[in-house]
C-alpha cells in the first residue's frame, strides 16, 4: 500500500473530497484518507503521477510519502528509517497560525475598540472620526481588509474548492466572512452618499449595518481554533513520535577484529555488535558474550528490566542498564519489532473504523447542505419583511457555526489515542477495525498451552518411596533424562540443574515403546516412564498409585522411576498455569463475555486445568486442524476471539471474529491475528478488550456531540428560536462556537490517556442476547484411514457436500465428527466417504 501527503485539508468534507477523487482513478481498489495526519493510503496499480494528478485535480495538493526516498527507509532504521514518518507528523500548521492569529489580534483590537466601544458605547475616538460616520467606516474597511489578506488562506483554499465543485469548512468562512464585507461595503457607499448629502443621521444610521468587524472577527476566531485544535492533534500522535524517537541513530559493530560506530542503517544481518551500560541496543539480535539487565519498557511497558545472558534475544530500542554485552544482529532495519510496532500503529492510524463511514456520508453532503440552509434563511427573512442587514446576518452565522471539521475528527482522534495508549502497553491493533470490534466480543477461546499455562512443563511435586531420599529420586531421575528428548523429560533435567546437580548421564540408554526410559548408573539399572510401563519393571504399591491417581485428577503427569527392580518415586510434571490466568478469566466473565479453552489433551486433565482456572467450557481432545472448525461452532453463540500463541493457532486466528496473538507469539500467528500482545500475559487480553470499549465510548461521545452540536446551532443561527424565546445569534459568536467544536471533540479524545487499561473496577457485563444455538453433528467411525493424508481426504470429500459445514478428522482415533448445517442422509455421508476407498462402520 503506497503513502501520500496530502495539503489543503480543512474538514472532513475535505477528507471525501480526495477519496471520491483518487477512487476514480483506473487502477486503484482501494483509498483511505486521514485528516489527522494529512495522509493518503492508497492499494492498486495506479501510478504516483496520476493518484497526484487527481488530488490535484480536485484541488488539493499530494506527493508520495518520503519522496526522493522510500516512504519507510526500508534500506536503514533510526535516522533514516522513520525520518519520512516523523516529518509527516511535524506540525508545520501551528507556528503559522500563531503568526496570522498575533497579528489578526492587533488589528482586532482597534477595530473591535470602533466597531462596538465607539458606536455603540461611545468611547472617545480621534477628532478625525468624532461626527465623521465615512471616516469611521472607512477606518473599519481598511482594518478588516488587512486581516483578511493575513487570513487569505481560507478564501483561497475555500473559493478553489468552491470552483472544483467540491466546496469545504473553508468555503463556508470564506463565504461568511466576504458576505460580511460585500454588505459592509455596500453600506459604506450608501452613507458616504448620505454623508455627501449632509444627512448626517441618516449616515449614522448606517453604522449599524456595518459588519466589518464580523468579517474579522469570523477570521481570527476560526484560527484560534484551528490552532487549539492543531496543538491537539499533535498530542494525539505522541505515542506514535515518541516510538519513532526511540530508534538509535548508530551501532557499535566490529568489523576486522576492532569496535567501529556506524549509522544504525549500514548494519548487516549477522553483523557482530557491542553495547555498553547505558547505551540503546541498536537492532534485534542474540547475545553471544556477557551478562546484564536490560529496561525493555520502551517496547513492552514493563518497568522492571530483564536479565539477559547468552542465547537471549534482545530488541532494538531497549536500554543496557548494567553489563557489557556482545550480540549477533538478527533482524535490521524495518524487520526490528519496533518497526513493526511503529508500522502496526501508523497503519491502525491509516485506516478508518466502520462507525466512521457515517460521519463520512454526513461530511460528503454536508457542507452543500449548510450553503443551501443558508441560501434559504436569507431569503425566508426577506419574505417576512426583515431587513436585508438582519437577513444576511442569521445566513453568515449558519454559514460560520456549522462544523464539518467536528465529524470528521470524531473517529481518527480516538483510534489514534487509543492505539498509542495501547502501543504503550504493549497491546497493537493492526487496524482500526481491530480497535472498534475487540470490545464487542461475546466469546473468547483460549487456546491452553502457552496462553493460559506456561507452555512449558514444570517439576510440581517430588514423591520418594519409603527409604528412599528426595536427593537419591532427583539424582537418578536426572541421570536417566539427560539423554531423553521428550519436554518431560527437559523439565526433570531442569529441576535437577536448578537443585545444583551436574551428574554424568546414564550409559546404555534405550527409549523404550510404551512411554519408558532405561540406562544403567555406576552398573544400576534406571528405569523411568508412566505407571503401564513401569509395572513391567518394578511393584507399585497401593499408595503410591492411589497419590499418582490424585497428582493425574490435578492436571499433572506422574513419572514413575525405579532403581533395579525397586520404585523408588514419581515426579509429577505439569504445564503450570500462569499466575494472572485464573485472574484474567475472571475479569473477562466479569466483562459478560464467555471464556472456553480449548486443548488437545485428554478431557480429565483438561477439565482440571479447566477447573482451577475458572473457565466457563472446557472442549478438549481438539487436534490443531480442529480448532478452526471448533472457532466456527462457538461463533453461533456470539462474536468470537481466539486467543492463540503458535503456528498452528494461525487457521483459527484467521477464522475468528478477532484474532489475538499473545506473547508477540510466532511470526505466522502475528500475521494472522488482528490484535498483537507483547507480553505473555493473559490479563493484556481483557486489557485490550477494555481499552477498545473505551475507544468506542469515547467515539460515540464525540459523535453525539458533534451531531448534537450542528442540529442544535444551525438552527439557532438561522433564527428559528427568535419569535419563540428572543434568541438571536451575532455571526461572531458563531464563529466562536465553531472553533470551539472541533477543539472539544480533540480534548475529549485525549481523555483516552488518563484511562487504566489494568483497572477492572469499572468493568461492565455487555447485553448478550442468547441465541438459541442448534448445532447438527454426527460422529462417523472409519476403518482404513492410516495418516495425515487420508485425514485430508476425507475432509475435504465431507465438506465438499452442500450439507457438511466442517468435518473434523482423525485417522488415529478412526473417527470423523461432522458438523451440519442442513439435514442429510446418514446413507449419503457414508457413500461419500466409501467412494474414496474407506470403510464406515457406524455413525452416531
Amino acid at each position: 500500500m503506497k503513502q501520500y501527503n496530502v495539503t489543503g485539508m480543512s474538514c472532513a468534507a475535505c477528507v471525501a473530497h480526495v477519496e471520491k477523487a483518487v477512487q476514480a482513478v483506473e487502477g486503484v481498489s482501494f483509498v483511505t484518507v486521514s485528516l489527522l495526519t494529512n495522509s493518503m493510503s492508497v492499494d492498486g496499480t495506479a501510478s504516483d503521477s496520476d493518484i497526484v494528478a487527481a488530488v490535484t485535480k480536485a484541488g488539493y495538493g499530494a506527493a508520495p510519502r518520503g519522496a526522493g526516498g522510500s516512504a519507510s527507509g526500508a534500506s536503514g532504521n533510526g535516522g533514516g528509517m522513520f525520518a519520512a514518518e516523523e516529518d509527516a507528523l511535524v506540525d508545520r500548521e501551528t507556528p503559522k497560525m500563531k503568526r496570522r492569529l498575533f497579528w489578526s489580534l492587533l488589528l482586532l483590537v482597534p477595530l473591535m475598540y470602533v466597531s462596538m466601544g465607539h458606536v455603540m458605547w461611545g468611547w472617545p475616538v480621534p477628532d478625525i472620526l468624532q461626527n465623521n460616520p465615512s471616516g469611521i467606516g472607512v477606518y473599519q474597511l481598511i482594518l478588516s481588509v488587512a486581516v483578511m489578506v493575513i487570513n487569505q488562506k481560507f478564501f483561497i483554499n475555500g473559493f478553489t474548492t468552491l470552483l472544483h465543485k467540491a466546496p469545504n469548512m473553508d468555503t463556508l468562512v470564506a463565504l461568511g466572512s466576504a458576505a460580511s464585507f460585500v454588505y459592509s461595503s455596500y453600506a459604506l457607499l450608501a452613507m458616504t452618499k448620505l454623508q455627501s448629502m449632509g444627512d448626517l443621521e441618516g449616515a449614522h444610521h448606517y453604522l449599524h449595518e456595518f459588519y466589518f468587524e464580523s468579517a474579522a472577527m469570523i477570521l481570527a476566531l476560526i484560527t484560534v481554533g484551528k490552532m487549539l485544535e492543531a496543538r491537539s492533534k499533535g498530542k494525539t500522535t505522541d505515542a506514535l513520535k515518541s516510538l519513532m524517537k526511540l530508534a538509535p541513530k548508530t551501532a557499535t559493530v566490529i568489523r576486522s577484529g576492532e569496535e567501529v560506530s556506524v549509522p544504525i542503517e549500514d548494519v548487516k544481518v549477522d553483523d557482530i555488535f557491542v553495547v555498553r551500560p547505558g547505551e540503546s541496543i541498536p537492532v534485534d539480535g542474540i547475545v553471544l558474550e556477557g551478562t546484564s539487565a536490560v529496561d525493555e519498557a520502551a517496547l513492552t511497558g514493563e518497568s522492571i528490566p530483564v536479565d539477559k545472558e547468552a542465547g537471549d534475544h534482545v530488541s532494538a530500542a531497549t536500554i543496557n542498564q548494567s553489563g557489557f554485552l556482545k550480540c549477533q544482529a538478527l533482524r535490521v532495519g524495518e524487520n526490528t519489532a519496533l518497526a513493526q510496532i511503529i508500522r502496526m500503529v501508523s497503519d491502525a492510524a491509516a485506516t478508518k473504523a466502520p462507525i466512521a463511514k457515517v460521519a463520512d456520508k454526513v461530511s460528503g453532503i454536508f457542507v452543500p447542505a449548510v450553503i443551501t440552509i443558508a441560501l434559504v434563511t436569507i431569503a425566508g427573512w426577506l419574505v417576512v419583511g426583515e431587513t436585508i442587514g438582519f437577513a444576511l446576518a442569521r445566513g453568515i452565522s449558519v454559514l460560520v457555526i456549522s462544523c464539518p471539521c467536528a465529524l470528521g475528527l470524531a473517529t481518527p482522534v480516538a483510534i489514534m489515542v487509543g492505539n498509542g495508549v495501547g502501543a504503550k502497553h504493549g497491546i497493537l491493533f493492526k487496524t482500526a477495525v481491530s480497535l472498534e470490534e475487540t470490545g464487542k466480543v461475546e466469546v473468547i477461546a483460549l487456546d491452553k498451552t502457552g496462553t493460559i499455562t506456561m507452555g512449558q512443563p514444570t517439576v510440581t511435586d517430588v514423591i520418594p518411596a519409603e527409604g528412599v531420599t528426595e536427593a537419591r529420586l532427583i539424582a537418578e531421575a536426572y541421570a536417566l533424562e539427560l539423554k531423553s528428548e521428550h519436554p518431560l523429560a527437559k523439565a526433570v533435567v531442569t529441576y535437577g540443574r536448578d537443585k545444583g546437580l551436574d551428574l554424568e548421564a546414564v550409559d546404555e540408554f534405550e527409549a523404550l515403546p510404551g512411554n519408558g526410559l532405561s540406562g544403567r548408573l555406576d552398573d544400576v539399572r534406571i528405569d523411568g516412564g508412566n505407571l503401564k510401563f513401569i509395572e513391567t519393571r518394578a511393584v507399585v504399591s497401593k499408595e503410591m498409585r492411589t497419590r499418582a491417581e490424585a497428582l493425574a485428577e490435578q492436571g499433572k503427569t506422574p513419572l514413575f522411576f525405579a532403581s533395579d527392580g525397586q520404585l523408588i518415586g514419581v515426579i509429577a510434571v505439569a504445564d503450570v498455569i500462569k499466575e494472572d490466568s485464573p485472574q484474567a478469566i475472571r475479569e473477562l466473565q466479569n466483562m459478560g463475555i464467555r471464556v472456553v479453552m480449548l486443548t488437545g489433551d485428554n478431557q480429565k486433565t483438561a477439565k482440571a486445568i479447566g477447573d482451577q482456572v475458572g473457565v466457563d467450557e472446557v472442549i478438549a481432545g481438539v487436534l490443531p486442524s480442529g480448532k478452526e472448525s471448533v472457532i466456527h461452532r462457538l461463533s453461533q453463540q456470539g462474536k468470537v476471539a481466539m486467543v492463540g500463541d503458535g503456528i498452528n493457532d494461525a487457521p483459527a486466528l484467521t477464522r475468528a471474529d478477532i484474532g489475538i496473538a499473545i506473547g508477540a507469539g510466532t511470526d505466522v500467528a502475528i500475521d494472522a491475528a488482528d490484535v498483537v500482545l507483547m507480553h505473555s500475559r493473559l490479563t493484556d487480553v481483557a486489557a485490550a478488550i477494555r481499552m477498545s470499549r473505551a475507544v468506542l465510548r469515547n467515539i460515540h461521545q464525540n459523535l453525539f456531540w458533534a451531531f448534537f452540536y450542528n442540529s442544535v446551532g444551525i438552527p439557532l443561527a438561522a433564527g428559528v428560536f427568535i419569535s419563540v424565546l428572543g434568541w438571536k445569534m451575532n455571526p461572531m459568536f458563531g464563529a466562536a462556537a465553531m472553533s470551539l467544536s472541533s477543539f472539544c471533540v480533540v480534548t475529549n479524545a485525549l481523555r483516552l490517556n488518563l484511562l487504566k487499561v489494568y483497572d477492572a473496577s469499572r468493568d461492565k457485563k455487555i447485553k448478550r442476547k442468547e441465541k438459541e444455538v442448534i448445532i447438527m453433528e454426527r460422529t462417523m467411525h472409519i476403518t482404513g484411514m492410516m495418516c495425515p493424508h487420508c485425514e485430508a481426504r476425507v475432509k475435504k470429500t465431507l465438506e465438499g457436500l452442500e450439507a457438511v459445514e466442517a468435518a473434523e478428522v482423525s485417522h488415529e482415533k478412526g473417527t470423523a465428527v461432522v458438523t451440519l448445517k442442513a439435514e442429510i442422509a446418514n446413507g449419503e455421508l457414508k457413500k461419500a466417504v466409501e467412494d474414496q476407498g474407506y470403510d464406515v462402520t457406524d455413525i452416531q
